[in-house]
C-alpha cells in the first residue's frame, strides 16, 4: 500500500497531476516534460523530485539520460484504495436510481385553491 498522504499530496498540483498524464504515455526526459509548462527546468525537476519521494515515478539510468516513467504498481494501490469508495459510491446511486424509478413519470399538479 503507497503512503497515500505523500501520495494524495502530490497529486494535489495541477502540474505534477500533467506531467503523470504525460509519463502515461511513454517515458520522458525532464526537457520532454518541462516543454509544455512556462515554468523554468529547475521548477520541473522539483515536481519530479515530488512525484519521485510519492513513489508514483522513477528514474531509469540510460547512458548520460535519466528518463522518467510511472510506477504502476504505485497508481496501482491509489486505485485500490479508492476502489473501496467506489463501491460504496455505486450502491449508493443505485439505491437513489430505485428511489427515482419508483416516482411517478408525471408532475404532481397544482390545485387551485
Amino acid at each position: 500500500m503507497p503512503d497515500l498522504d505523500q501520495s494524495f499530496a502530490a497529486l494535489a498540483d495541477p502540474t505534477r497531476r500533467a506531467i503523470l498524464a504525460r509519463l502515461a504515455e511513454g517515458e520522458a526526459t525532464v526537457q520532454d516534460l518541462a516543454r509544455p509548462f512556462a515554468i523554468s527546468q529547475p521548477a520541473i525537476s522539483r515536481h519530479l523530485k515530488v512525484l519521485e519521494d510519492a513513489g508514483l515515478i522513477e528514474t531509469r539510468i540510460h547512458g548520460t539520460a535519466r528518463p522518467r516513467r510511472l510506477k504502476p504498481e504505485t497508481m496501482a494501490g491509489l486505485w485500490d484504495w479508492l476502489g473501496q469508495y467506489r463501491a460504496l459510491w455505486e450502491a449508493q446511486f443505485q439505491r437513489l436510481d430505485a428511489v427515482l424509478d419508483s416516482l411517478p413519470d408525471d408532475p404532481p399538479t397544482e390545485r387551485a385553491p
